[in-house]
């Protein structure tokens, strides 16, 4: 009897999970599974098509990612329901909404998701339950090669050990789990470590899960391959004959084991055994060997890609090396003797610097020549919010792919950004272009996006879209800026702020009245939208993008205050802008995913003892404020590359410098109304020269400490939640008020 029982439990599981789709329908909304009919058809070609029978929508499909894209344009553009990060379940009716009979194709098969930056940016603490919505929302949006690169730590720990690394030895050279990113991409050495026991048990049994999900999905995920790194002293340690890779801002970087190296064969071939016991074979693996660093002309660039490619072979004949274009690399030389269809190229920032042969700073007269590759989109750097986009660019881009000749191996295209989790508008067009065979405008797609992510047509709603569309979110060519236009509230203060991180390259495109137009009107109708929970996100997004723009104005008149010497306007202008950021903080806690609490907690989650919890928080707050220690983070650069608008943050960190500054300078105009015999030469200036004094009587700003002020909020442990305050809808009404 209870065989038989047990039997008919194992009947119903298998009933009710008897395809990936069935489970993803369950996930989306308990029973949906039940409200549609699921066929999968062989095809040469990728293809979705929508039909009816009866109640139940039909949706046909050559592959299960297939089918969940079809999933997806009918519930955007049939039943009014947009699945995206900040919300991937709905409640669907009863019955349906009909489906209207289309049929979409493509022949761009390959389609790719993550940077390496993602993984640490943006899923540095993520769970089982976090990861199973992302490949969810992987499957909706059409990925079928996504880079699986969790665990990757315990494969070069287990490779470490048996070349006679000790323990200690292997976690002063494997970083902490905000920087393993940058690790793994022979940037730097051990930052954030060392790793406990507990996180490689935990990584490699999370990678298993994450690995088995993608197959179900009938993903083919791509692993981490070899090209080379090994620990910088691997030479006084192994006998290796490895290269100095030098400093990486500041950081020590890995060594180099060149590919042509005899003893590569041999590290190379352990470094996959590793690799596929604990996770199996691949067909795709990525390697961006001589990853941003400068021409060598020791290197024999040529030989290196083939015994790169060799080893790989040695592994799975049937692989595919996956490597990204960025910059220098792929290096032509490299490449140009590798046998077409054995490499696939992520062309990494498509949108804005193609290098597959349209002009671009970054042009590559022949391309990519007879090698496969894939058209992405960057959009985002170091996980900053900010709304940005590039529709015009990305659109017109895209669609030369139809018709030139540098693109004739075209195979698919990526979603490459460094952190993920914001402008959910750019990452559904993008995902929609392979199914669209003809080009479309923007202010067409953006209407039926509006009506699809909220469910309602509303034409205030669509009025404050299309001013977003003609203005933020379209950065015109010729701008050649990182991500998006960064808040004022991030930057260390000085006179002169205006970039907050070194290399955004960030420049004036759009006019701040149309983000506070937007804001102006969406507040406006938000009333009859409370509870739509899209409506809300997006509400306190554009509101919080009209506030930052505006804090950039009130910083320029607060800094013209001073110059003038205007003292009692500077303290009012500086109060308005410290107004304005604690309304910014106030507005972003009344959603989890705008609060610092989301990312501590999540981290100290991880943590098996206080220890554990301890050290994945300093991991987790360094990465978004100094990012490195004192040289690293001043001279190397890296300070607040990875800023964030969050609650908390703004009002703990970022509020802090700016009032400590703001401080500074109305001391330094109460100072300078005062007498001062000493800057005459007496007191502590008895012994300088005429030339000193003269330059101590220029003018310039306050000289502050900027990492001793910061460095200590990095080391605490107050607790900051997820749990949102207050009604979004109220704030940013109130928000709306204060910027009017």
């Amino acid at each position: 009897m209870k065989r038989l029982l047990l039997l008919f439990l194992l009947i119903q599981v298998t009933w009710v999970n008897a395809t990936p789709i069935d489970g993803l329908l369950e996930r989306i909304d308990k029973g949906a599974s039940k409200k549609f009919k699921i066929e999968r058809i062989k095809s040469d070609k990728d293809f979705f098509e929508l039909d009816q029978e009866g109640n139940r929508v039909v949706v046909r499909g050559n592959t299960w990612v297939s089918i969940a894209s079809g999933i997806n344009w009918y519930l955007k553009y049939d039943a009014g329901i947009h699945l995206s990060w900040n919300g991937m379940t709905a409640h669907l009716p009863a019955v349906l909404p009909k489906a209207r009979k289309e049929r979409h194709e493509t022949d761009l098969k390959l389609r790719y998701d993550f940077n390496y930056c993602t993984f640490s940016y943006s899923m540095a603490f993520w769970d089982w339950d976090r990861w199973q919505k992302e490949i969810d929302w992987m499957a909706l949006h059409g990925v079928t090669i996504p880079l699986a690169a969790v665990g990757e730590e315990c494969v070069w720990r287990n490779m470490l050990l048996k070349l006679g690394y000790t323990k200690k030895e292997i976690g002063t050279f494997i970083a902490g789990p905000a920087f393993l990113a940058w690790w793994a991409m022979n940037n730097l050495e051990g930052w954030g470590g060392p790793l406990p026991e507990s996180w490689y048990t935990q990584q490699e049994k999370l990678q298993k899960r994450i690995l088995a999900r993608m197959r179900e999905y009938g993903m083919h995920p791509v692993l981490p391959g070899y090209s080379g790194m090994m620990p910088h002293d691997a030479k006084e340690k192994l006998g290796l004959n490895v290269e100095d890779a030098g400093l990486w801002n500041g950081f020590q970087r890995p060594a180099n084991l060149l590919p042509t190296d005899p003893k590569f064969k041999e590290i190379s071939s352990l470094y996959y055994q590793e690799l596929t016991k604990l996770f199996g074979k691949s067909d795709y693996y990525s390697m961006d060997p001589f990853h941003e660093s400068s021409d060598d002309n020791r290197i024999d660039y040529a030989a290196s890609g083939k015994a790169i490619m060799q080893a790989m072979k040695a592994c799975n004949p049937q692989a595919t090396w996956v490597i990204q274009g960025w910059t220098e690399n792929p290096r032509p030389e490299m490449i140009k003797d590798l046998k077409t269809g054995d490499l696939l190229i992520l062309d990494l920032f498509s949108e804005c610097r193609p290098m597959w042969g349209i002009p671009s700073i970054w042009k590559r007269k022949n391309g990519y020549g007879n090698h496969d590759w894939c058209f992405c989109m960057l959009e985002n750097f170091g996980a900053n919010v900010g709304l940005h986009g590039r529709m015009d660019q990305l659109l017109h881009h895209f669609y030369l792919t139809k018709n030139n000749p540098l693109a004739s191996h075209l195979k698919g295209i990526g979603f490459t950004m460094e952190g993920s989790e914001n402008n959910p508008i750019m990452f559904e067009l993008m995902s929609e272009l392979p199914w669209r065979t003809e080009k479309f405008t923007k202010e067409d797609w953006v209407r039926q996006y509006v009506k699809a992510r909220y469910g309602t047509d509303d034409p205030v709603i669509q009025q404050a879209w299309q001013i977003l569309a003609a203005s933020i979110y379209n950065c015109p060519m010729g701008n050649n800026r990182q991500g998006p236009h960064e808040s004022i509230f991030c930057g260390r203060p000085s006179l002169n702020n205006f970039q907050v991180k070194s290399w955004s390259k960030m420049r004036n495109y759009y006019d701040p009245a149309d983000t506070k137009k937007a804001a102006i009107l969406m507040a406006s109708v938000a009333d009859k939208y409370r509870g739509n929970n899209n409506f809300e996100y997006d509400l306190v997004d554009i509101v919080r993008q009209a506030i930052a723009d505006q804090g950039r104005i009130q910083y320029l008149r607060t800094i013209a205050d001073y110059n003038a010497f205007s003292k009692k306007e500077f303290h009012q202008d500086a109060r308005r802008f410290l107004d304005l950021l604690d309304m910014q903080d106030a507005l972003l806690g009344t959603r989890s995913e705008f609060r610092l609490g989301h990312w501590t907690e999540a981290a100290r989650k991880l943590g098996t003892n206080a220890a554990e919890k301890d050290l994945y928080e300093w991991n987790a707050r360094v990465q978004i404020t100094t990012w490195g220690n004192r040289y690293c983070a001043n001279q190397g650069g890296l300070r607040d590359y990875a800023n964030k608008e969050w609650q908390g943050l703004l009002k703990d960190f970022y509020a802090h410098r700016w009032k400590i500054y703001f401080q500074a300078l109305e001391d330094q105009m109460t100072h300078n109304s005062l007498p001062n015999e000493d800057e005459l030469g007496g007191g502590p200036n008895a012994n300088k020269t005429v030339s000193e004094l003269f330059s101590m009587a220029l003018p310039k700003g306050p000289q502050i400490d900027w990492y001793a002020i910061e460095e200590p909020w990095t080391k605490e442990h107050n607790i900051y939640t997820s749990r949102p305050e207050r009604d979004p809808i109220d704030m940013a009404k109130k928000a709306v008020e204060l910027i009017q």
